[in-house]
């Protein structure tokens, strides 16, 4: 057991969070804010039969994290096929880098991005030739 099951994304405007995430990755929501007695929007991810899984959006009940601030939480990691155009998709829906493509020598390119919610994820693109 503790294998991670569910993620959530706390988010401060719920359908612009909804629109960046959907744009960019292509995820579908669901509203089950009757089940969580606030604003709450399941996250399907992707297909059942893939590895992954799926999460929530859910209305932030503090205040976002700063800015230029070390990460205290988690930051979920994506993977995508084709980094670049992933790139261009945050950028084009409001995001920002948080930390530029680079390499993992053999394995794959990786980079940083903070949301439309102040939120920091990253972004995983599996190539043997990354160096």
């Amino acid at each position: 057991m503790g294998r991670l099951i569910h993620f959530e994304v706390h988010v401060d405007d719920m359908e612009r969070a909804k629109k960046f995430y959907g744009e960019v990755f292509g995820w579908k929501f669901e509203d089950w804010s009757d089940y969580a007695g606030m604003s709450y929007f399941g996250a399907v991810t992707g297909d059942a039969n893939e590895p992954g899984i799926n999460g929530a959006l859910m209305q932030r009940q503090g205040p976002p994290p700063e800015p230029n601030q070390p990460l205290n939480g988690y930051a979920c990691t994506m993977g995508v096929e084709d980094y670049d155009s992933i790139e261009a998709k945050i950028m084009n829906n409001g995001g920002k880098v948080a930390m530029p493509k680079y390499a993992l020598p053999g394995m794959a390119w990786q980079g940083y991005y903070v949301d439309t919610e102040g939120n920091i994820f990253g972004i995983h693109q599996p190539d043997e030739n990354a160096k």
